[in-house]
Order: structure tokens, then C-alpha cells, then sequence
């Protein structure tokens, strides 16, 4: 390898590097945003790249073709990843194009709103709330992983991330059905890094603060952004491509030797 060179929009042209040339990528909700991002990333080093989404097919196609007219490789793969069988199906799916898939980034998220003037308190939001996320958060991750598990442990590699918030550590605003079910995906991911280690399987999760713009934060107020952006060491709010950037360094061989960490990604909110 000679170095790790930025692949994110508008800075290194895709099939600039040769990173991850062996890597078959499943990014979960990846036709906008962060994991638009991701993918972005994973393709500019050489993976080939499964787009998940759920409804918006013409999203998850431009970021598809967009990779493939740099000469990365890549494809738009409808799958609700709460639904094993649909999965199931995204993972033979992504097997007959690509081969097994050996990366997986659990990205998708259920929809939800960083609004803290809308959000539900502690006495008045209902425990559907919290199924839901977890649902999304865990159950999703927890289907896509059965689904690759196979071919990462028959290969003897495989890299999973899984997408967290920094609110586990620092919940600054209380969103407790989001942040208690990222908390439990936190548990998720240290359980399978101890019990996949053996088979040379990595489990790592990427925490991000408030990223903008995202469809997410949307909501969040010029005022809000800007108290938090006083409050960052870096003095700034994160974007997908920050997210991205630390995604393709627990996708590299830079860290083959680590596994069951979380890295923070926002300017320093959480120092650990």
C-alpha cells in the first residue's frame, strides 16, 4: 500500500487507489447522504460497491452510475433491511454480480428528525418508539450480517461497521428511542468482534455527531447549529464525507489489528 489518499467528492477521482481492490461492499441506505458518501468512498479505493435502499431507486441508481462513470464499480439494490428475506435475496444478489460480500457498513436508519423542539420527553414517548429503532437499528443490522456471515467466515475475512451516534456517549439532547437503540447496536457490535475475531472478522462502529446536511438534521435550526459548532473543538458540524473517511479506514488494512472500537466523529465532542 503507498498511503491512504482522500477519495470523497471533489477530491481524489475514483479508481485513484487500490485500497480495498478485494473488497465486495453492502452499504445499507446508501442512495443519499452518509451513505451515499460511503459508498463514494469504498469505490474511489477500488471495492465494488452494493447501493442498499429502501423505496427511492432513482437516487440509489445516480450514485451507482455516478461511481461507475468514474470507473468504479457498482450496483442500486432494493432491500428493506428489516425483512430477512429480502436480504437474503440483496446477498445473492450482490454474490452473483460482485461475489460474496466481505464489507458490510450497517448505515440505514429508520426515518427519524434531530429536532429538539418536536422530540418526544421521557414521560410521553411510547415504547412503539423504541421498537421501531431497535428494529431498524439492531434487527437491521442483525439480518445483513446473517446474510454475509457465510462468505466472510468461509473466506476468512470480512470487515463490519456499523454506524452509531456520539449521542451514546454525550446524549447533549435526549432522543431517547434513537439514542437507546444505537446504544444497544453499540453492545451488538462488541458481542460479534469478540465471537468473529477467530475467522479474521472486524467489527467497528463509526459515532458521528450531528452531520449536516443530511435529511435528518434538516430540521435543526440555523441557532442550534451554530451553538454546537461553538461548542466543537473543530468549530465545526460533521459532514458525510468526515463520516466516510473514518469508514474507509476500518474498511482498510490500516486496521486489521482493531477490533470492538467506536470511533467519534465530531470535532472532538467526545474525548476518550
Amino acid at each position: 500500500m503507498n498511503g491512504f489518499p482522500p477519495a470523497l467528492p471533489g477530491g481524489t477521482q475514483l479508481g485513484s487507489s487500490d485500497l480495498l481492490r478485494d473488497r465486495v461492499a453492502i452499504v445499507t441506505g446508501a442512495s443519499r447522504g452518509i451513505g451515499a458518501a460511503i459508498a463514494r468512498g469504498l469505490a474511489a479505493h477500488g471495492a465494488a460497491v452494493a447501493i442498499n435502499y429502501l423505496r427511492n431507486h432513482d437516487a440509489a441508481q445516480r450514485v451507482a452510475e455516478e461511481v461507475e462513470a468514474l470507473g468504479g464499480r457498482a450496483a442500486a439494490c432494493a432491500a428493506d433491511v428489516t425483512d430477512p428475506d429480502a436480504v437474503t435475496a440483496m446477498a445473492a444478489e450482490v454474490t452473483d454480480r460482485f461475489g460474496p460480500a466481505n464489507l458490510l457498513v450497517n448505515n440505514a436508519l429508520r426515518n427519524y428528525s434531530f429536532d429538539p423542539l418536536s422530540r418526544r420527553t421521557a414521560w410521553d414517548i411510547p415504547w412503539e418508539d423504541y421498537r421501531s429503532q431497535f428494529e431498524g437499528s439492531v434487527g437491521g443490522a442483525f439480518n445483513v450480517c446473517r446474510a454475509v456471515l457465510p462468505g466472510m467466515r468461509s473466506s476468512g475475512s470480512g470487515r463490519i461497521i456499523n454506524l452509531l451516534t456520539d449521542l451514546i456517549e454525550r446524549p447533549s439532547v435526549p432522543y431517547h428511542d434513537y439514542t437507546t437503540a444505537k446504544t444497544a447496536l453499540s453492545g451488538f457490535s462488541r458481542n460479534l468482534a469478540a465471537e468473529l475475531g477467530p475467522f479474521n472478522i472486524t467489527v467497528n462502529c463509526v459515532a458521528p455527531g450531528l452531520v449536516y446536511p443530511t435529511d435528518s438534521s434538516h430540521a435543526t435550526t440555523d441557532e442550534q447549529r451554530d451553538a454546537l459548532e461553538q461548542s466543537t473543538p473543530l468549530r465545526r458540524l460533521a459532514g458525510p464525507d468526515d463520516v466516510a473517511g473514518a469508514v474507509l479506514f476500518f474498511a482498510s488494512d490500516w486496521s486489521s489489528f482493531v477490533t470492538g472500537s467506536t470511533l467519534f466523529v465530531d470535532g472532538g465532542l467526545v474525548m476518550r
